[in-house]
């Protein structure tokens, strides 16, 4: 790691108050990050030193002799003032070790703190200020809640398979077809592509690794909706919104706000599809409620500001590979600034929205102004 530029003051600050990541026995050449940084471990890393204290994304990758790296795997940790962490490499799993560190160790580190400064790289606060704007709303109860049960972030699903018996491969077997007394397979006729699907394993999730996001009701309309509302509600998701907010956000509303953020780290550092998947549907939720607007001003002046700093960190190639795929952002956004414009927004929102539309348009010459031609009305001539 290469020390950052910054004052001698601020430096002096956070080598006292910042806290401090162990990160032992990882083997040279892993890939190894905090927020907005990473790295390839060399032969004497043993941590990060002066982390500013609040939640901070660490994520690290094995890597083979051939230099080719893994699966990413990351953790969110709500580091305290002078707090020593302590996270140690087990060789056989590749990856942290489950067990604890003993109180004794602990004082150990404590008490050589000075010995292994050398060692330590020092956190790069020259891009404090992105990480800081990606991550403002997360509080370290959210990082918990939506974070797995065993807290490790992974970028590719861990899955186990029902056990099987005796009974159920015989049954499988007399379903299916069977291996003769020459040991050869045997079955009525050709497989189909669902006959072979359906004889693999029962795959799931394994419990306690998948991201606790908030879920999203697919039912949109309350019970005993008419015609008219339903057509309403499907239109406008305040509804939706509503119930979200009262579910999952009741201590504080800002939550929806810091799973946007929780979901796009994720996603753009964490490297989990199904992150990037969560984040559109609360972008979309939040753009596609018409009457919040004027109920939830300042959630919403505050939304537009999550946006105007994910898209500026967003890489260039990512509309042309995912977003624009289905124009998922242009189109959401297409719709928001419509609402902005039409219903009885506050006027600071309003002049907030479109400002944000037009930085939008000048930097990616997106048109939020002209209809799609899915949109159109369409034209139907009768034959007499």
């Amino acid at each position: 790691m290469i020390m950052t530029n910054m004052d001698q003051d601020k430096a002096k600050v956070l080598f006292r108050e910042g806290a401090i990541l162990l990160f032992l026995g990882v083997p040279e050449g892993t890939e190894f990050g905090i927020d907005y940084n990473s790295w390839k471990v060399g032969a004497q890393f043993r941590g990060v030193k002066m982390i500013p204290p609040g939640v901070h994304f660490v994520y690290y990758s094995a890597c083979t002799k051939e230099g080719e790296t893994g699966p990413r795997t990351g953790f969110f940790y709500n580091f305290k003032q002078r707090e020593i962490v302590v996270r140690k490499w087990d060789n056989q799993l590749e990856d942290i070790g489950e067990s604890d560190v003993s109180p004794e160790d602990m004082q150990r580190y404590h008490d050589n703190t000075q010995e292994m400064d050398k060692f330590l790289g020092p956190y790069p606060y020259n891009n404090y200020k992105t990480w800081v704007s990606l991550s403002s709303y997360i509080t370290g109860d959210l990082a918990c809640r939506l974070s797995p049960e065993k807290g490790k972030i992974a970028s590719v699903s861990e899955f186990v398979s029902d056990k099987s018996t005796s009974q159920s491969r015989k049954e499988n077997n007399e379903n299916n077809g069977s291996f003769n007394k020459s040991g050869t397979f045997t079955s009525e006729g050709p497989v189909s592509f669902q006959e072979a699907e359906d004889r693999l394993p029962d795959m799931k999730t394994t419990p306690g690794t998948s991201l606790r996001f908030s879920a999203i009701p697919k039912n949109k309309c309350p019970p005993g909706s008419s015609p008219a509302e339903i057509t309403k509600h499907n239109i406008d998701s305040s509804y939706t919104l509503e119930y979200v907010l009262l579910t999952y956000c009741t201590d504080n509303s800002n939550d929806i706000l810091g799973e946007i953020q929780f979901s796009f780290i994720c996603f753009l550092i964490g490297q989990v599809y199904d992150a990037f998947d969560q984040w559109k549907k609360l972008v979309h939720l939040l753009c596609s409620s018409e009457d919040a607007l004027a109920k939830h001003t300042d959630l919403y002046l505050n939304f537009i500001t999550i946006l105007h700093f994910q898209v500026k960190e967003i890489p260039e190639d990512f509309f042309v590979d995912i977003v624009s795929q289905d124009n998922f952002l242009t189109s959401t956004l297409r719709v928001f600034f419509a609402n902005i414009e039409s219903c009885q927004a506050n006027e600071v929102l309003r002049k907030k929205g479109l400002k944000f539309r037009d930085h939008l348009t000048l930097k990616f010459k997106w048109d939020f102004v002209s209809v799609p031609d899915d949109d159109e009305p369409v034209v139907v001539s009768l034959v007499v």
